[in-house]
This record gives C-alpha cells, sequence and structure tokens, in this order.
C-alpha cells in the first residue's frame, strides 16, 4: 500500500481535525436533516448515518435500509456536507454507489471476515468508481486482520483509504465500550505512516461523556480525524443512544480540544527522551535477570518432575503486582497485560528446559 492517497480533498474548519459526524442510525428524513444542519453550522463537512445496521441479536432495529438514502441525498442538497454510510457486502456497495453516497465504511464486524471484505472490494473493483474507503478495526484485536481488510480494498483499485480505530471487544464489564488498545492503532500508523487514521470515540467509550477524553487522547496520539456519533435528540435514538450527543455538544467538544504541534521539538524534550531510552535499557536488563531466574526456576521443577505452570503461584503474583502497580498510580489493565506477557515468556523459557535447553 506504498501509494496510499489524501483521502479527502477538504480543508480543516477552524484550525480542526477532520471531523465526520451523525446519527448512528438514519431514522427519518426529520432527524438527518435536523441534526444534519446543526453539525453543518458547526463546520462539519461530512455527514455520516447508518442505513444498515448489524445487531448482535435478531429483533432489533437493522436499520432503514434503501429507503434512507433520498434523506442522504437531501442532506447533501441542502447544507453541501459530504455523506457516507456503513456497507456490508455486495448489495450494499451497489446501492450507496448508485445513490451518489460520497464515502464508505467497512464495520468492526465485517472487517473481521475476509470473505464479506473480499466481496466489498469485488464489487468496489467491479463499479469501477473512485471513492474513498475507511475500514474499522475487527472485533478482536488483530492488527493483521485489520490490515488485510484495507489490503484487499486498496488490491481493488481503491487507493483513498482510512483506517478507523473503535477499540476492540472484551468479555465482561470495563470502564470503555470496547478497550481501547492504542498500541495497535500506533503499531499500523507506525507500518504505514500515510494511512489516513480515524479515532471512533463513540464506540470506544460507549457514553457521550468519554468522547471529549478520548477525542482528545487520540488527537495527542496522531490521529488525523474523529469520527463520531451525533443526533438531534440522543435520548430518543433507535441505536445506541447512551453513546451520541447533539451537534450543539459536539461543537463543545471540539473547540476544547487542544492540537499539538508535532513538528515542534525542544531541547528539553529531547533530554526526556534519552532519559526514556535509559530506563528502557534499564527494563531490559531487569527482565534478563528475571528470565535467567526463570530458567533456574525451570531446571528445579525439571528435576523434582514438578509442573511448568503452578495457578495458584501465577494468581498470587498478578494480584499482588496488580495492587502495586494501582498503588503507584497505573492502571491495572496495563499492569495486567505486562505480567500476562512477562509470564508467558517465563513459562516459555522453562519449557525449552524441560525440552533438554539450557
Amino acid at each position: 500500500m506504498k501509494d496510499i492517497q489524501a483521502l479527502f480533498p477538504i480543508q480543516s474548519y477552524n484550525d480542526r481535525p477532520l471531523v465526520i459526524a451523525g446519527p448512528c442510525s438514519a431514522e427519518s428524513e426529520e432527524q438527518m436533516l435536523a441534526t444534519a444542519r446543526g453539525l453543518a453550522r458547526n463546520g462539519v463537512k461530512i455527514f455520516r448515518a447508518g442505513i444498515w445496521k448489524p445487531r448482535t441479536k435478531p429483533g432489533g432495529f437493522e436499520g432503514v435500509g434503501s429507503v434512507g438514502f433520498p434523506w442522504l441525498a437531501k442532506v447533501k442538497e441542502e447544507t453541501g456536507m459530504l455523506t457516507a454510510t456503513e456497507v456490508a457486502n455486495r448489495q450494499h456497495v451497489e446501492v450507496a454507489l448508485d445513490a451518489g453516497v460520497d464515502l464508505l465504511w467497512i464495520g468492526s464486524r465485517t472487517s473481521a471476515n475476509p470473505f464479506a471484505v473480499q466481496e466489498i472490494a469485488d464489487a468496489l473493483r467491479d463499479s469501477g468508481v473512485d471513492i474513498p474507503v475507511l475500514v474499522k478495526n475487527p472485533v478482536n484485536p488483530d492488527l493483521e486482520l485489520w490490515i488485510g481488510a484495507l489490503e484487499r480494498v486498496y488490491n481493488a483499485g481503491i487507493h483513498r483509504i482510512g483506517a478507523i480505530h473503535r477499540g476492540f471487544s472484551a468479555y465482561g464489564r470495563h470502564i470503555y465500550r470496547n478497550m481501547p488498545q492504542w498500541h495497535i492503532p500506533i503499531e499500523l500508523r507506525r507500518r504505514y505512516p500515510a494511512l489516513t487514521l480515524i479515532c471512533d470515540p463513540s464506540h470506544i467509550g460507549g457514553k457521550r461523556e468519554l468522547i471529549a477524553p478520548l477525542s482528545q487522547q487520540a488527537l495527542d496520539m496522531g490521529f488525523d480525524g474523529l469520527i463520531v456519533e451525533s443526533h438531534c435528540n440522543p435520548d430518543c435514538a433507535w441505536s445506541d443512544k447512551d453513546q451520541q450527543v447533539t451537534p450543539e455538544v459536539l461543537e463543545v467538544i471540539l473547540d476544547a480540544l487542544v492540537l499539538r504541534d508535532s513538528a515542534v521539538t525542544t531541547e528539553s524534550l529531547a533530554m526526556l527522551r534519552r532519559q526514556i531510552d535509559g530506563l528502557d535499557n534499564e527494563l531490559l536488563e531487569v527482565l534478563n535477570k528475571r528470565m535467567a531466574v526463570s530458567r533456574e526456576i525451570g531446571r528445579y521443577k525439571k528435576e523434582h518432575s514438578m509442573p511448568v505452570v503452578q495457578i495458584g503461584r501465577h494468581d498470587e503474583i498478578m494480584q499482588n503486582r496488580v495492587k502495586s502497580a494501582e498503588d503507584m498510580g497505573m492502571d491495572g489493565d496495563f499492569m495486567r497485560t505486562v505480567l500476562s506477557a512477562i509470564h508467558e515468556e517465563s513459562v516459555r523459557q522453562q519449557i525449552e528446559i524441560f525440552n533438554g535447553g539450557k
């Protein structure tokens, strides 16, 4: 994907990042126009609305379907905004293109299915239409699967491509609806620096009060823009009402965002980075010493016919270390991730000892 092109030919508004906004679902012409008018007054240039809605279980609202496209056309005619919607199969692509939609995105459930993504890519190739396409991360935290979806679209001749980070599904109750796992989109940006990277704070947070801090965090990490769910009357929305904000509230959020100058480097920052480099080297040294002790433990276990993994010990370490990390002001989930990775490597090295390694 070396010749990825700029996603949109439009400029930012009032020194803001690229913003795509609109309701989770198209519900009526009145709802669409009321929301679009409010967003257009505040300088939003791209209007999003779900025409088809994939639901986890049958029986839920699955979108109004093709009847919503004339409403999108009316939004474009009245406000001049570009329009965007989600597609999940060939028929969706064909109908959306015939309706004159300006931008398509592939949702998380779809991007996790290579067969579905290839069907969409084939439809785009067959259409011969040059249209920007955004690909949301898969529901599971799999960077290669995300890249694979992007490559399928790219190979169909669509070179105006962007990626949407909307977080990853996790079992159980969490502060976020979908866990951010920021390191995954950051690695995507490292591999493809020219790829437009957009954050979806609505789906990551799942609550409207989390949209502002998540948006700022994304911009601080160098994201190019935001896709935010906005509804003229969020509390009455037919889907995902808790994560939608009015156009007026979105205006307040956008006005409060701070855009960082990534080109500015100071001597103080360089000194701090040198400190980070030194601390990273110290971390590596400590980890190396820890693994040496783990190998000694592996030899002891082998000599005494003990199993490599002892769940009680593992649980004790996790509980104590996470508590200590939280007392120091670190995030518990972060520390669980670190400790799990260290434990997996320790187990791997001990298994090598069991298999005759040194």
